[in-house]
């Protein structure tokens, strides 16, 4: 049997309170395993791991993305049009602030993409995409 690849990805977050709220409340990622210092989720398939590390600080470096300002250090998934207009939607009606709200970002270019920006209770970004035409996604 053959399974599909899914990334692993480990970050600090202050508060797992925070973060089950966060990632299995708002986002709706189901729970995995966990510790007292650690917590899987189900991040649409991938796993990531919210590891308490109170003493970190995010990092607020940004770079120019097609005139916006994007957060250098984030993470994310990319979506197919209809869930990403679903979460985009969830999220503005519970109030999320957007560090780049839902846009399209390099329109009537290859590699158009609908995109948004916000952070966890722990100032990591986090990035949110989706494409039109999957077949894109490297486009150049």
């Amino acid at each position: 049997m053959t399974q599909r690849p899914r990334f692993h990805l480990a970050f600090p977050v202050r508060n797992l309170a925070e973060a089950r709220a966060f990632y299995g409340g708002l986002l709706g990622c189901p729970e995995g395993r966990s510790a007292d210092d650690w917590v899987d989720f189900d991040f649409f398939g991938h796993q990531i791991v919210a590891h308490l590390s109170p003493g970190s600080t995010p990092d607020n470096a940004h770079n120019r993305v097609d005139g916006d300002a994007v957060p250098v250090r984030h993470f994310g998934v990319i979506l197919a049009p209809p869930e990403w207009r679903q979460l985009a939607g969830n999220l503005r009606e519970r109030g999320v602030k957007f560090l780049i709200g839902p846009t399209t970002r390099f329109q009537g270019e290859p590699g158009e993409q609908a995109t948004m920006f916000f952070e966890d209770p722990s100032g990591n970004a986090l990035e949110i995409k989706s494409f039109a035409d999957d077949s894109m996604v490297f486009s150049r």
